[in-house]
Parts: structure tokens; C-alpha cells; sequence
């Protein structure tokens, strides 16, 4: 068998619910909260948030530095280790310009653009419904208190 049929084969049995599928390792990654704002990001969807959208600004390359601010409570580490999947997952590409300082830039992939359109939609509903959860939370821990 071609190694292009063995991954058209595994392709049909990738299956997220038995342990030891790749497509787990995937979501796992995916749905990490760095990786949602980086997406939105680089997405070009990091404004004041707008429920409803109907689109956002288009993706742009952004500096590490522009990441890191506007990431608020991202260490460093974390910002570089998730960048560096997110490199290796074929989700963004990183460009290093040779100035005075050396310029990095990230940049979304084609597939990494199709992952930010269902990302910006988790981040537009956790912050269009998070008075509601917050409700909900504060009602659960009164009656289990």
C-alpha cells in the first residue's frame, strides 16, 4: 500500500473518541484558550469583542511583541511554545526578516484561517453569554453551598 492510500485510509478511521487517536492530541491543542486567541489574533478578530459579527478585519502577520500585548496574562514561554505547535501543526507560519533587530512575524495558513472562523465563534459566544454562565454559576454555588 502507497503511503498516500495508508493516509487516506487512516483518514476514515481517524476517530476522536478512542484514546488513541492523533485527532485527540489535535483537540487537545486546539482547544486551548492561547491557541483560540492566537487564532482570533492573527485573524485579524482582536477588537472590542462584536457578537454577531458579520465578518472581521481581515488576517494580518503580527510581531511577536504586538502577540505578547495583546495577550494580557500570556508568559512568555507559553506564548513561544504555543506559537512553535501552532508552527509545527502547519497552522501559521513564522517569517524572520533579517533587520537590526531581527523581525519575526507570524502569519495564519490557509488551514489556520479555516480554524479561526470557528474559533472567533467560540470567542464571540463565551463573551456574548458569559453574564448568563456567570449567573448560572453564581445560582449552582448558592444551592450547593
Amino acid at each position: 500500500m502507497k503511503a498516500a492510500q495508508k493516509r487516506a485510509q487512516a483518514k476514515v478511521e481517524y476517530n476522536a473518541f478512542l484514546a488513541a487517536c492523533p485527532s485527540r492530541q489535535l483537540l487537545d491543542r486546539i482547544s486551548d484558550k492561547w491557541v483560540v486567541l492566537i487564532l482570533c489574533a492573527l485573524g485579524g478578530d482582536n477588537g472590542p469583542g462584536r457578537p454577531g459579527a458579520a465578518h472581521a478585519d481581515a488576517p494580518k502577520a503580527m510581531r511577536y511583541s504586538e502577540i505578547s500585548r495583546l495577550l494580557a496574562g500570556v508568559s512568555q514561554k507559553m506564548l513561544t511554545q504555543t506559537l512553535r505547535s501552532l508552527e509545527r501543526d502547519g497552522l501559521l507560519t513564522r517569517t524572520v526578516t533579517p533587520t537590526v533587530p531581527v523581525t519575526v512575524s507570524y502569519e495564519l495558513t490557509d488551514l489556520g484561517l479555516s480554524l479561526h472562523h470557528m474559533t472567533r465563534g467560540l470567542r464571540n459566544w463565551a463573551q456574548t453569554h458569559m453574564a448568563e454562565v456567570l449567573a448560572h454559576r453564581e445560582n449552582y454555588d448558592a444551592r450547593t453551598s
